[in-house]
């Protein structure tokens, strides 16, 4: 147990934001593991930064360990660009062994809704109309070209993003990807969070998109 203590979380992470007309849908996988072990088939993996703002990130708890400082700093509420700039100087536990990037979304009345994503660098990239990082990336950067559209309504942007999150998890592989998909959907109104459990995911018996 201590030797698996050592070793680095594998998430299996797909992490991903969305931009739609009105704001923004971030969403993630929730498996997690240490070493040969699971550690959850439910953790969070995006984390309010501000009101208006969320980071996705395979490290969640390290990123929110900050945000006290974040919200001194900056105040609420702030603008996205001023919150992914300030995740992208966070420190990187174990920046060699890390899997993934990060990527920031929400909505601010200067911009509106915006997508930051963040690779393992921690360079901040241009505002996006969506953004991946997770081992099936470069998969559903295809998938997400295809499917994306201006003018988006919400509830289209958030089936969007579960069906790709979820056909991650399918390509994963059966039980060893089980999980949930989380979304938190940010707009002028706010931000509301959703759980989809695994038994009502789509492509959760393998089909893929």
């Amino acid at each position: 147990m201590e030797m698996d203590r050592l070793l680095p979380h594998s998430t299996e992470t797909t992490i991903l934001g969305v931009t739609y007309e009105g704001g923004v849908v971030l969403g993630a996988n929730s498996r997690t593991s240490t070493g040969m072990h699971m550690m959850s088939r439910l953790s969070n993996k995006i984390t309010e930064l501000a009101d208006n703002v969320y980071v996705c990130a395979d490290d969640a708890q390290i990123v929110s360990d900050y945000v006290r400082h974040f919200r001194i700093q900056l105040g609420q509420p702030t603008t996205v660009k001023s919150a992914a700039n300030f995740v992208s100087s966070l420190p990187y536990n174990n920046k060699a062994k890390r899997q993934t990037g990060r990527i920031v979304g929400g909505w601010d009345k200067y911009d509106g809704g915006n997508i930051y994503g963040i690779p393992v660098g921690g360079t901040v990239e241009e505002p996006q109309r969506f953004a991946i990082e997770g081992r099936e990336s470069s998969y559903l950067h295809g998938f997400l070209d295809r499917a994306w559209r201006e003018g988006m309504s919400q509830e289209e942007a958030e089936k969007l993003v579960v069906n790709a999150v979820s056909a991650a998890i399918a390509r994963h592989g059966g039980a060893s990807s089980d999980g949930a998909v989380r979304v938190v959907t940010i707009s002028k109104d706010g931000a509301t969070g959703k759980l989809y459990p695994a038994g009502t995911l789509p492509f959760r018996d393998g089909s893929r998109i």
